[in-house]
């Protein structure tokens, strides 16, 4: 028995910068979980996975990530994935400058 398909958003780097970055409804890269797009749709997010590794001059290591929707929009359901909207861990700045 295959298991139920859960929703997700498409994550990935900058090639450039390395920053995490969420692929949004239309077809844009934002730095923000929130704004990403919620999919959930097994074979629309095959689709959007395709569109991310079609970009390989401006993204790598796109893949789907489980997201729940939230007030504001998705929000992950994992901690490494939480971790990930924070950024760099190592000192404060980036997206962790908002977060101090």
């Amino acid at each position: 028995m295959s298991r139920r398909f859960t929703p997700k958003v498409v994550t990935a780097n900058r090639l450039r910068e390395g920053d995490v970055v969420y692929l949004a409804a239309d077809d844009s890269w934002t730095p923000h979980h929130h704004e990403a797009e919620l999919i959930e749709d097994e074979t629309r997010a095959a689709a959007r996975l395709a569109l991310a590794a079609s970009q390989p001059l401006y993204v790598v290591g796109a893949y789907l990530a489980d997201a729940k929707p939230g007030p504001n929009g998705p929000e992950p359901t994992h901690f490494r994935e939480e971790f990930r909207t924070r950024g760099p861990s190592n000192y404060a700045h980036g997206k962790q400058v908002d977060l101090v």
